[in-house]
């Protein structure tokens, strides 16, 4: 009797193993499609958006250093 216990739990522990072996591989395939994604579909749209954020600023920028010269020049006058 206290061999069946022993072989049913020495069975149940491969299977369990069997089965997280399964999910660790599942859980590599999947990370390694989320690794694919992030680098073809996020990672580029990032980089555009913070270059068209970085113009804008620019640009801003610019109208700023515009506006200051305006004001030194109306203080000049």
């Amino acid at each position: 009797m206290n061999d069946e216990k022993q072989k049913r739990a020495a069975e149940t522990g491969e299977r369990v193993g069997r089965k997280i072996g399964e999910v660790v591989g599942q859980l590599e395939k999947e990370t390694e499609r989320l690794i694919q994604y992030i680098n073809a579909e996020v990672v580029p749209a990032v980089r555009q958006e913070s270059t068209v954020g970085l113009r804008k600023a620019a640009q801003k920028l610019a109208e700023f250093a515009d506006y200051l010269d305006d004001q030194r020049r109306k203080q000049g006058k």
